[in-house]
């Protein structure tokens, strides 16, 4: 029996990597492995299950259980002791494993014989490979020496299979990263691309996890983090005197970088046989799995600090990562697990797409994405760990898929939807200049969103007539500190001189929910949604929407000036909101600074509650936009981040339809002029409905403006009336299927 000293545990490793030398077929170098390992710990038995899909593991190689059962006994995450190990990542440690709770009996294996079960993950930072076993007929619990043994020589196991070593005839196990793989994700913004992967974060390979010299890897190891100190210190140092809350994380670095745990469990990880690079991820991979299981945000946060400075000691150690030199293939898909709006922006127009494991429709990186009008897909789970940089990857914004490493079919089809996408756009191209005129006479202005100086250039090459909402909010997001009053007044001057004269409407700073600036302080709110955001946050702060109405009426210099506060839920707050409005204009009055030429003050109704305003609301309030993403996820009570309900509600329910007609008619009485903003806009089908309801003007995302303006040009819009009036009468909840038919019909 192996008695878990370091001499053993090196001896085993060494022996596990001359059977990883030998010139065998994957299957065979499995099975050698298993009767090493049962050999050199004394145990009749050693069995390795990997998984074949999210839900089923494969005894996939064994020594001791019946060999017939190899590839055909297979098992559910969390059935029998061994499910229970990949469900939980713990390690199960039984002396009467026939009795302990949720043991499975097998026949096909043969392993009722055996009572005690040592179980171990196999994982790689954070993601679980399989399960390796090791049972004995002798009824006994396994000592800690045997347990960490089995839990080092799992890591190594790990990275094997990250390398494909069991890859190859008989092994029915498929090459990773190197098939195809299908992710359905969630759309954040609409497009497809084709292109090669960029990582934002590169994954480091291990390539040694067996050390050949101890106490060479230990002297690497401190030389590493000993690199890792130096930075982190050079790190804090720049940051000192500046923001608090990035000092205190950079505390919490420094105190991980000199964690004398950290660096021990590190340091016996190496003397059992592990290099120093399978050191540290074992430890990562510990701190990962940790975080899967903790609910408290202080702690998570910390273990992400853990998870960062194990990366960066990674990279140190192989030279791997950002500054390996690789370069950035020509057409980029941007991979990450999430993305700041500053990073993202220094990326630029020059991705094809983005795919994000984490992320929000509302996101930093989802509106930047939309102002750069680059697909985008959020909640694509394992993409980080299956991709490699280089590999070939197509996006489906439109349906939220990611095709990665496709095959030649899905290539074939993939570009022949980009194709017709290309060709459609010439043929939108044709009709740039020419009005959105209706069948029935009805002209719809089509207007463009925005938030980047990189958006103006649409406003001409799309047809828009003017910016329907300028988000004002990303110049706040991407600084790590306030944006002075003339930093923003030359920005907003810019704007205004790219339009050249077409109207342009800033919509003023929208924060909170899930745009939280970084140099402001956080509020933990159970429900961010419907708590401290957009013009609540701004009446609370009036010193920083004052500098920012005097920085747009600095900008205006005299021209025609727009400005619209967002989230307005009661008319006292757009009264509150105007009277700073009319604070800064006396102020520039007196300063002698020349005034707009004529001032737009408008609202955005994005709550259930301002479509019931008092009609002096109206009557005050010179414009009005429907703010549709938010307006229809607090009429249906729909949480639009929530993939479960969001898909429930159609913007084309006859109550919803019912309800923006109501808001027309408001409008109408007061001569109230009135728009749509969302994504709804952007879609024709929903487009031409709302026109069909009475709304007039729809500001959109540039690529949108050409096929709505193709299909509003090829409508009757009374015609259409009738047919979603008649389809509310018949009791229909939607009348998306009557409008499709009738559509078709027009074309």
């Amino acid at each position: 029996m192996m008695d878990g000293t370091e001499t053993e545990s090196r001896k085993l490793l060494r022996r596990l990597r001359d059977a990883m030398a030998e010139d065998r077929a994957g299957q065979a170098r499995l099975d050698n492995i298993t009767h090493l390992i049962a050999d050199s710990m004394g145990t009749e038995v050693c069995s390795v299950y990997l998984f074949r899909d999210a839900e089923t593991l494969e005894l996939c190689a064994t020594e001791g259980l019946k060999p017939e059962a190899v590839h055909e006994t297979r098992m559910k995450v969390g059935e029998g002791l061994v499910g229970r190990v990949a469900k939980s990542g713990n390690v199960v440690n039984e002396a009467d494993a026939p009795s302990a709770k949720g043991f499975r009996y097998m026949p096909e294996t043969g392993e009722e014989i055996y009572s005690s079960f040592l179980g171990v993950p196999v994982q790689r930072l954070g993601e679980m490979l399989g399960v390796l076993v090791v049972q004995s007929k002798q009824a006994r619990e396994f000592s800690a020496d045997e347990v960490y043994a089995l839990e080092v020589v799992a890591m190594v196991l790990a990275e094997m299979t990250e390398l494909g070593a069991f890859v190859g005839e008989g092994a029915a196990l498929s090459a990773r990263h190197q098939q195809s793989v299908l992710l359905r994700g969630t759309t954040g913004q609409e497009g497809a691309a084709e292109g090669h992967v960029w990582l934002h974060e590169p994954r480091v390979v291990v390539t040694n996890p067996i050390a050949e010299d101890p106490h060479k890897e230990l002297t690497r190891l401190h030389e590493a983090v000993d690199t890792l100190r130096i930075g982190v210190d050079q790190m804090l140092a720049g940051a000192s005197g500046g923001d608090a809350e990035q000092v205190q994380v950079l505390e919490a670095y420094r105190m991980f970088a000199n964690s004398k745990g950290w660096m021990r469990r590190m340091e016996e990880d190496i003397s059992r046989g592990l290099s120093a690079e399978a050191a540290v991820e074992k430890e990562q991979s510990t701190a990962r799995a940790r975080l899967s299981q903790v609910t408290d945000a202080y702690l998570r946060d910390r273990l992400h600090d853990l998870d960062d400075l194990s990366n960066r000691l990674l990279r140190i150690l192989t030279g791997q990562g950002t500054n390996t030199g690789a370069e950035m293939p020509t057409d980029p898909i941007l991979i990450a697990r999430n993305i700041g709006p500053a990073e993202l922006l220094d990326y630029g127009r020059s991705l094809k797409g983005i795919v994000l494991e984490e992320g929000s429709v509302g996101s930093h990186a989802a509106i930047v994405a939309r102002a750069l009008a680059i697909p985008l897909v959020i909640h694509a789970q394992g993409l980080v760990t299956e991709a490699l940089n280089g590999d070939h990857i197509m996006v489906d914004g439109d349906q939220g898929i990611v095709h990665l490493r496709p095959d030649d079919t899905v290539v074939a089809a993939f570009r022949d939807k980009i194709a017709m996408q290309a060709k459609a756009q010439e043929r939108y191209a044709s009709i740039r200049d020419k009005p959105a005129l209706t069948k029935c006479g009805k002209t719809i202005t089509l207007k463009m969103n925005a938030g980047l100086m990189a958006d103006l250039p649409s406003l001409e090459g799309s047809g828009a007539e003017g910016v329907g909402l300028f988000r004002t909010e990303l110049q706040f997001l991407v600084r790590n500190q306030m944006p002075k009053r003339s930093e923003l007044s030359a920005l907003y001057a810019k704007v205004l001189d790219a339009a050249k004269g077409k109207r342009v409407v800033f919509r003023t700073l929208d924060i909170g929910s899930d745009k939280v600036l970084p140099y402001m302080k956080p509020h933990d709110e159970p429900n961010p949604a419907l708590g401290w955001r957009a013009i609540r946050v701004g009446l609370d702060k009036p010193g920083v929407m004052r500098m920012q109405l005097q920085a747009l009426l600095r900008a205006a210099n005299g021209r025609p000036l727009s400005i619209m506060f967002p989230f307005v839920a009661q008319y006292e707050e757009f009264i509150a909101a105007k009277a700073e409005m009319n604070k800064a204009l006396e102020r520039e009055r007196i300063l002698g600074h020349p005034l707009p030429e004529k001032l737009e003050v408008g609202a955005m109704l994005e709550t259930p509650s301002l479509a019931f305003a008092p009609d002096k609301f109206y009557e005050e309030v010179d414009f009005l936009s429907i703010g549709g993403n938010d307006l229809k996820q607090f009429f249906f009570a729909a949480d639009r981040e929530n993939e479960r309900v969001r898909r429930r509600y159609d913007t084309l329910n006859v109550s919803f339809l019912t309800f923006l007609e109501g808001i027309v008619k408001r409008c109408d009485a007061s001569g109230t002029a009135l728009s749509f903003c969302g994504e709804d806009a952007g879609r024709p089908v929903e487009a031409v409905c709302l026109a069909a309801m009475g709304i007039r003007t729809l500001s959109m995302r540039p690529a949108s403006i050409g096929p709505v303006k193709n299909i509003l040009r090829n409508v009757d819009l009374d015609g259409l009336r009738r047919v979603i009036e008649d389809a509310g009468r018949r009791g229909e909840q939607s009348v998306r299927t009557s409008a499709l038919d009738y559509l078709r019909n027009q074309a």
